[in-house]
C-alpha cells in the first residue's frame, strides 16, 4: 500500500506539470484580463502607493505552481487509495483500465458536477463578504457528491445479479444524476456577476479552469495506469507457475 501511494503521489505530482503548463497558456491570461477590468472599473482603489504582498508575476508562476502541484500530490495521494479498493471489483479490467475509469469517474464526480453548480470566477467577479459561504457550499458539493457516487455503486452491485452489470450501472448512474440534480435546485443559487463584465472573459476563463482540471485527471489516471501496469506485470512474471 505504501508503494502504491507513492505511485499515486508521484502521478499526481507529474500530472501537475501538464495541468501547470495548460492553466499558464490559457488560464492566466484571462486572470489577467480580469485584473485588467477591475481595475478600469475602480481605478482608484489600485493606485501606485498600494503595495502588493505578493506580485502578480509571483502569483502566476511560483504561486500556480505551488498551488497545481500540491493538489496534484493530495489527489494523487487519494485516487491511489481508491484504485487499491476498486482494482478487481469492478469487472475484468486490467490496471491500466482501472485507472483510466477511476480518473473519468473522479472528474465527473470531485469537479465537473460541483462545477456545473459552483463555477469558478475570475478576479472582479464574486463579493469578497461571501467568499466563505461561497467555499463552504463548494465543498459541501462535493463532498455530497462523494457520498452519492458511492451509494450509486453500491446500488448498481447490488442490483447486476438481478438485472444484469449494464443494467445495474446504467440505474446506479440515473440514481446519481437525479439525486446530485435535486441537490442542485435545493443548494442556495449564487451569481455575484457585476453588471457590465465581459461574458466572452467569464466563459474563457472558466473553460479554461475546466480544461486544467481535465488535464489534471486525465494525466493522473494516465500516468499512474502505467506505473500501475508495470508493477502488476513485474509481480505476475515472477509468480511461480
Amino acid at each position: 500500500m505504501g508503494k502504491l501511494l507513492v505511485r499515486g503521489m508521484l502521478a499526481g505530482l507529474l500530472a501537475a506539470v501538464f495541468a501547470f503548463a495548460f492553466a499558464s497558456v490559457f488560464g492566466e491570461p484571462q486572470v489577467d484580463n480580469a485584473i485588467a477590468v477591475e481595475e478600469s472599473a475602480a481605478p482608484h482603489e489600485h493606485g501606485a502607493s498600494e503595495e502588493e504582498l505578493v506580485s502578480r508575476g509571483t502569483q502566476s508562476t511560483v504561486g500556480l505552481a505551488t498551488a497545481v502541484g500540491a493538489y496534484g500530490l493530495a489527489f494523487g495521494g487519494m485516487f491511489a487509495l481508491a484504485f487499491a479498493f476498486a482494482y478487481g471489483r469492478i469487472g475484468n479490467l486490467s490496471a491500466r483500465a482501472t485507472a483510466g475509469v477511476l480518473a473519468v469517474g473522479a472528474f465527473l464526480v470531485v469537479f465537473l458536477v460541483p462545477y456545473l453548480k459552483y463555477p469558478a470566477n475570475p478576479p472582479a467577479v464574486g463579493n469578497p463578504d461571501t467568499i466563505n459561504e461561497r467555499t463552504t457550499l463548494y465543498f459541501v458539493t462535493v463532498l455530497i457528491s462523494l457520498v452519492v457516487a458511492v451509494l450509486a455503486i453500491v446500488l448498481a452491485r447490488r442490483l447486476t445479479d438481478r438485472l444484469g452489470s449494464w443494467n445495474a450501472i446504467l440505474l446506479g448512474a440515473l440514481g446519481y444524476v437525479v439525486v446530485m440534480a435535486v441537490v442542485a435546485l435545493l443548494l442556495p443559487r449564487i451569481n455575484e456577476v457585476p453588471e457590465g463584465f465581459p461574458a466572452s472573459l467569464l466563459w474563457n476563463f472558466r473553460l479554461a479552469s475546466l480544461g486544467t482540471q481535465l488535464v489534471l485527471w486525465t494525466a493522473i489516471g494516465l500516468i499512474f495506469g502505467v506505473f500501475t501496469e508495470r508493477r502488476v506485470r513485474r509481480v505476475a512474471a515472477t509468480r511461480p507457475l
